[in-house]
């Protein structure tokens, strides 16, 4: 239903028959609009989530309704104002609804640029003061619609790497949840309180700050940019696979989170996507975009994030991603969960004896669970076991464990031929090296800003900008050293190689070594399970312990005047 059924709007300009007829229509085709718009809006939520094809039309439909909407209401402005009553939080609620449809087709595309427009769209209310009035009206409802803006828009901001703009929103979001919960005595108090603690812990996961002269933060990006990964050297004989899908799940307990994002996935999904073209310079003041318009370069890898899957769940989207794979492509999984080890002992060592990690528990199978615990010799149910991959890997696989157990993937086997590597965490780090867990884990931090993550444990917490971009660029020239080893190992698995075609790949597999030979020189770092390991292994005097990397490490340290957390001749050591 409309705000008013028509009749009640015409008349409350006067008497019914005063109104000329093409007023009256202008307010009949808005209430059809805006009707319209509202039944396709909350029918994307019946569209399955999976599967790239079905939704695309429905989605360009609901555009082109909320395209037409948006126009008409701005050029019938002064009739909707006296004939129909609009008020200035009905625009913004448009304009709202227009912001979270491009946020979603991020979501579905991975396309970067649609963040820009989701932006554009949500500050214009925001500049506009469209929902200023909402406080005024004796309607709880609507401030909860203003407060759900709000969280929606910083949603936006912090993919965007907005950090100024997110800080501006959550203290007015604060105020607005103060005014809110003062005025309407409402039980969802505890609930926006809990907002505001989660974007608080979110913004403070960096465990390091690099400053400007004057002392403010400088926002840095992880997406690959232009001058990312390492290029590759002429004639160098790798594969032509492309990155085409991911699956980022985070199921780890405690950790930091806001919306259905824990920071493991934030931080994996940055590293999975190219820097956005900013499309916002063309779009000041809202006007909409035509939907079809791409832009002109290579796409981001589809991504599908899952926040705490049960294990149907994950396997569903899994089997999804693994059906649509396009010819030649890869297809990731990132696991960013909390460790799950066999309960009982096992003479056999097949590929679910080892445990694996953590999937959701429905409340429904309370049932099997408590058969599950009586018996010793059943494995564990809500766990993704190594083996439970297994089918999937008659396609190019490209796994990514960080987990307390992430080592039970170690124990692969290549059935099918294909190409298939899974990097893997340290499953334990050193008492010495203060407990981050909780704001992200080390090694998914090495993969996503290898310099912040070696700032790290090199006990640096700030730093100023000219010195990190000094050091940005040593590290770029150790990433280039390491494609060379790799490339020109003797040794090395051929499934590394068939990865190191695709940028985004080959970024992930040098910043693994990278962080792989800095462990291993590191004086506090001295167990076996502190260290990454990978399946199918890595020639170690080739690649994370080759002594010409261990001189670059040493070298970035000496930059930063942290030489003495670093062993200096580690190949001794051994």
């Amino acid at each position: 239903r409309t705000e008013f059924t028509l009749k009640e709007i015409m008349s409350s300009g006067g008497a019914e028959d005063d109104i000329p007829q093409a007023e009256r229509k202008t307010v009949t085709d808005f209430c059809y609009l805006l009707d319209k718009s509202k039944q396709l809006f909350n029918g994307l939520r019946d569209l399955p989530q999976y599967g790239q094809k079905q939704w695309q039309s429905y989605f360009g439909r609901t555009f082109d309704v909320y395209t037409k909407l948006w126009k008409f209401q701005q050029q019938h402005r002064q009739v909707l104002d006296n004939r129909y009553g609009l008020k200035r939080w009905q625009i913004g609620e448009i304009a709202s609804k227009i912001g979270q449809l491009y946020y979603h087709y991020y979501l579905r595309t991975s396309e970067t640029s649609y963040l820009n427009e989701a932006f554009s769209f949500y500050s214009a209310i925001r500049q506009r003061s469209y929902y200023s009035q909402v406080n005024k009206e004796d309607r709880p409802e609507l401030v909860v619609k203003k407060l759900r803006y709000y969280a929606r828009f910083i949603v936006v901001c912090l993919l965007l790497n907005k950090m100024d703009v997110v800080k501006d929103l959550v203290k007015e979001l604060s105020d607005e949840i103060e005014d809110y919960t003062h005025r309407f005595n409402t039980e969802d108090q505890v609930e926006w309180n809990l907002v505001l603690q989660e974007v608080a812990a979110f913004i403070e996961a960096d465990p390091v700050m690099v400053l400007n002269d004057d002392n403010t933060i400088v926002i840095t990006s992880n997406r690959l940019s232009e001058t990312g990964a390492p290029l590759l050297e002429q004639g160098m004989i790798v594969g032509q696979l492309a990155l085409a899908d991911a699956l980022i799940i985070g199921n780890c307990n405690n950790q930091v989170k806001f919306s259905e994002l824990t920071i493991d996935m934030f931080r994996m999904l940055q590293a999975l996507e190219r820097e956005p073209m900013n499309l916002a310079s063309q779009m000041n003041k809202p006007g909409m975009q035509e939907s079809t318009e791409k832009p002109a370069r290579r796409e981001n890898p589809h991504k599908y994030l899952l926040y705490k899957p049960t294990f149907s769940q994950l396997y569903t989207f899994l089997a999804a991603s693994f059906k649509e794979l396009p010819a030649n492509s890869v297809l990731l999984i990132y696991l960013s969960a909390t460790g799950v080890f066999p309960s009982g002992r096992s003479d056999s060592e097949g590929p679910y004896d080892f445990g694996g990690v953590l999937t959701n528990s429905n409340r429904d199978i309370i049932n099997g669970d408590a058969i599950h615990k009586r018996n010793q010799s059943y494995k564990e149910m809500h766990c993704l076991h190594p083996g439970d991959l297994y089918p999937f890997t008659r396609k190019p696989l490209f796994i990514v464990v960080d987990s307390s157990n992430s080592v039970a993937y170690k124990n692969f086997t290549n059935l099918f031929g294909q190409p298939l590597v899974c990097l893997l965490s340290p499953t334990a780090y050193p008492k010495a090296l203060q407990d981050q867990s909780q704001r992200g884990s080390l090694f998914t931090l090495f993969l996503n800003n290898p310099l912040m993550a070696f700032l790290f444990v090199s006990g640096l917490s700030s730093m100023r900008r000219g010195l990190w971009e000094k050091c940005q660029d040593y590290l770029r020239k150790i990433n280039r050293d390491i494609a060379q080893l790799l490339t020109h190992s003797r040794s090395i698995d051929q499934s590394f190689l068939q990865f190191f075609g695709d940028e985004f790949l080959r970024l992930l597999l040098t910043r693994f070594i990278f962080c792989s030979a800095t462990m291993r020189m590191h004086k506090i770092f001295r167990e076996t399970r502190n260290y990454p390991e990978s399946y199918p292994q890595l020639p170690r005097d080739e690649t994370v312990e080759n002594p010409h990397l261990q001189k670059h490490i040493l070298e970035l340290a000496s930059i930063l005047d942290v030489r003495n957390v670093f062993l200096e001749n580690t190949l001794d050591d051994y």
